[in-house]
């Protein structure tokens, strides 16, 4: 659904003779393959070694509470310092870790072919800062402990929508790194990425409302996710190395 018809003729050729059966079903980098490693281990570490009071001071000491900023930071500990990152990488239960997993395969994996781990590191930590920056926006000094690479899975969305759409219209798990990155204007007059991130956003403004979520509005950090897709999407140029 690619409107640009002045695309290199690579990027038609990849997606012509990229056909669904030549696919891997599943081919991630190893660098993202270690991070979705990484998780797993502390989550199973936290559920079925850690005894529940070391679990919760791991949850005080690198979740991300909106609190801290609310008091004198010279009176507290660094959690303050590290915590704004740290928090991505602790979940609050395997349902949402599986759930994280499945978003970072479908829009990592493209970032991270792009990038490289790298850059991927730096991206990841300002990523996860920029959602719970906003987050903290709406929930300025309340005791909200905030946990999971949502904020971070959100920035790979948004940075993914400046490329991940052939001129077809196609997503080719294999050869979407190598499109060629649109400027924002022209990512907000492609009719891919308008519907993408419509509905992105859509599904997100819903959630805030306590649509789609049991424990209502408040159990997710809905606004997290808003501030990880717009860093992705706006500042993915500072991280491409693509011309």
């Amino acid at each position: 659904m690619e409107r640009d018809q002045a695309a290199t003729p690579p990027e038609t050729d990849r997606d012509s003779a990229a056909g669904p059966s030549r696919e891997p079903a599943f081919n991630l980098p190893a660098g993202l393959t270690g991070i979705l490693l990484f998780l797993i281990a502390i989550h199973a570490l936290r559920t079925y070694v850690l005894p529940p009071a070391i679990d919760q001071e791991i949850i005080f000491n690198f979740a991300f509470l909106p609190a801290r900023y609310d008091h004198p930071l010279a009176e507290q500990g660094l959690a303050w310092l590290w915590s704004p990152i740290t928090y991505s990488f602790l979940h609050g239960s395997w349902e949402h870790l599986i759930f994280n997993i499945f978003w970072m395969v479908a829009f990592g994996a493209p970032v991270v072919r792009r990038i490289g781990m790298g850059r991927l590191a730096v991206f990841w930590c300002l990523s996860a800062a920029a959602a719970v920056a906003l987050h903290t926006a709406f929930h300025w000094g309340e005791m909200i402990v905030v946990v999971g690479a949502s904020g971070v899975v959100s920035g790979f969305m948004g940075a993914a929508a400046r490329f991940v759409f052939s001129p077809s219209g196609r997503i080719s798990r294999q050869f979407a790194h190598l499109n060629r990155r649109l400027p924002i204007s022209e990512s907000l007059a492609n009719r891919s990425v308008v519907i993408f991130a419509g509905i992105w956003f859509l599904t997100n403004f819903l959630i805030g409302l306590g649509v789609f979520t049991p424990g209502g509005a408040g159990s997710i950090a809905w606004e997290a996710h808003i501030g990880g897709f717009l860093f992705g999407f706006l500042l993915f140029g500072l991280f491409d190395p693509r011309d």
